[in-house]
């Protein structure tokens, strides 16, 4: 019996009709009408009746479904096995790093390469909408990303820190012990490009400080965003991990308006089983969930 026939039988069943099963199959309703004649000419009995536009199983139908769905569940489990045993000794994982703040997992990568190394790292670099947009996609298998994430994706907190202001050395707030946001009213902002998901977070604290920022340059490099801070072409603003090597000219400042910190976390989407590359990437982080659960941060 052809377990492709029996998986196209059980999505007609539990879509109630050919035509929504052909969406899910990614099929036309002529090959799926065609492998459910073929099953019922193999077991000798109708297996589908009509009513109205929609479908339903006879007696012996319901039989088969049953006996159906049991066997692809099977068939699952044995993939599924299957890949848990060989599947850390070739693979592959897709790991996607924020390009603000990736080398937080160098470290991970460099142990988790040492332990497996017959895993293919595919390291990804991208904002962290991106990135987001690419898990659900399924082009990535993990990825980093910045809390709040949406409740499709589960996550493990990775890292947590408060965003500091950098300002020029020649700023009336430069060498402040600390600032509030809409002290920075004033002044020119220089946010991250398209696809960062602290540009949300910026602008919305800014909007409850009652203002709008004017947007001087975007950039998706930290380096470029200190060099252009130094220049004197406006304020910005880093997470504290990055504000390192600053050049003498640039003032960093903490930020008393507490939502703005750059809470990272590795994420993965919440309905898909992951693979044992991804599963073996979280224990090594110290994951407690590889399921699709939802931990709360530490």
């Amino acid at each position: 019996m052809d377990l492709r026939e029996l998986r196209v039988f059980v999505e007609v069943v539990k879509r109630d009709g050919f035509s929504a099963a052909t969406q899910v199959l990614h099929a036309t309703q002529s090959t799926v009408s065609k492998a459910i004649k073929q099953l019922e000419d193999e077991v000798g009995v109708a297996l589908l009746e009509r009513a109205g536009r929609r479908v339903r199983p006879t007696a012996a139908g319901e039989r088969v479904f049953r006996r159906a769905v049991a066997m692809l569940a099977e068939r699952d489990g044995l993939q599924e096995d299957l890949a848990d045993l060989g599947g850390l000794k070739r693979g592959r994982l897709r790991l996607g790093l924020a390009r603000l703040g990736g080398s937080l997992f160098a470290g991970r990568v460099a142990e988790f390469h040492a332990a497996h190394p017959g895993i293919e790292l595919e390291l990804v670099e991208h904002g962290s909408l991106q990135l987001e947009r690419a898990l659900r996609e399924g082009a990535l298998d993990l990825a980093m990303c910045l809390l709040p994430v949406a409740g499709d994706l589960a996550w493990e907190p990775v890292h947590d820190d408060p965003l500091l202001a950098l300002l020029p050395g020649g700023h009336a707030l430069a060498g402040r012990s600390a600032v509030a946001l809409a002290e920075l009213a004033e002044s020119p902002f220089i946010l991250f490009e398209q696809g960062f998901a602290l540009n949300p977070q910026i602008l919305a604290a800014c909007q409850r400080s009652g203002f709008a920022p004017r947007v001087a340059a975007h950039s998706g490099q930290a380096e470029l965003i200190k060099a252009l801070v130094a220049a004197g072409l406006g304020v910005a603003f880093l997470p504290r991990l990055v504000c390192g090597g600053l050049p003498d000219t640039v003032s960093c400042v903490p930020l008393t308006d507490e939502g703005l910190r750059w809470r990272i976390a590795l994420a993965w989407p919440r309905e898909v089983r992951l693979s044992p590359a991804a599963r073996a990437y979280l224990e090594l982080l110290g994951g407690r969930d590889t399921m699709g659960g939802n931990p709360q941060p530490a």
